[in-house]
């Protein structure tokens, strides 16, 4: 169920039409939402507020829902550059690295069985609608699918809290597939054993590591810096 004026048009836009389309009799009001509902006339719903709220997750006056299938394409055999999630289970987290990948040009996401459900409310949330920028992959065994990547000439970047190269001084290019662990306890050691190379990002002293959003972002931003002027140059 997606919730929300923005994520449902994105949903629209990039994909097409949702199963249906539900929305409040005040929500009608606004130009964008009407114009969605003429566009998607065959499968909307107007309803009073109040029976809206009975199913909506969001706060009141969002008045603005649809029902999708669930996307679930099989994990690709090549990719150019994707960010592999191994075990990351805050919501907010995966949310905000759907949207660093988008933004970042990243083509897929694929995640590993124990992260949080990337189709949750919490998650479409923090995502913005980057979900349907990108294809999402779970459930995916990320040490056999990193290991058939490198093998086929890839690079399977592991980042890792101390003890990797620094990232500035790292060469990220080419086919690369970044992998990003939870807070706790990282990335798995089977993930860590198929990576091409680990790299860390230098902190200033006394600061341990940032949170895995935030090094994701850092983290992909510095391969598209690179890899841009690896194109450049050629």
């Amino acid at each position: 169920m997606l919730e929300g004026e923005h994520v449902v048009a994105v949903y629209a836009e990039r994909i097409g039409a949702p199963r249906s389309l539900i929305v409040t009799d005040e929500a009608m009001m606004r130009p964008a939402v009407r114009a969605l509902v003429e566009r998607l006339s065959d499968r909307a719903l107007v309803v009073t507020e109040s029976l809206f709220d009975e199913i909506a997750t969001l706060p009141p006056g969002v008045g603005v829902l649809a029902v999708i299938d669930t996307p679930m394409p099989p994990p690709p055999a090549n990719a150019d550059f994707c960010l592999l999630i191994d075990d990351v289970q805050d919501p907010g987290n995966v949310g905000s690295m759907l949207r660093t990948a988008a933004g970042a040009g990243a083509a897929h996401e694929l995640m590993s069985k124990h992260s949080a459900f990337a189709w949750s409310p919490k998650v479409l949330r923090a995502g913005q609608g980057a979900h349907f920028c990108l294809d999402i992959h779970e459930d995916v065994d990320l040490p056999a699918w990193a290991s058939a990547h490198r093998a086929a000439g890839g690079e399977v970047i592991a980042t890792v809290a101390i003890d990797g190269e620094s990232l500035h001084a790292a060469t990220l290019r080419g086919r690369l597939a970044v992998a990003v662990g939870n807070e706790g306890s990282g990335l798995s050691a089977a993930l860590l054993a198929a990576a091409t190379r680990r790299v860390t990002i230098p902190m200033h002293r006394g600061v341990e590591s940032l949170n895995a959003a935030a090094a994701a972002a850092v983290v992909l931003f510095e391969c598209v810096r690179q890899r841009a002027g690896a194109r450049s140059a050629a």
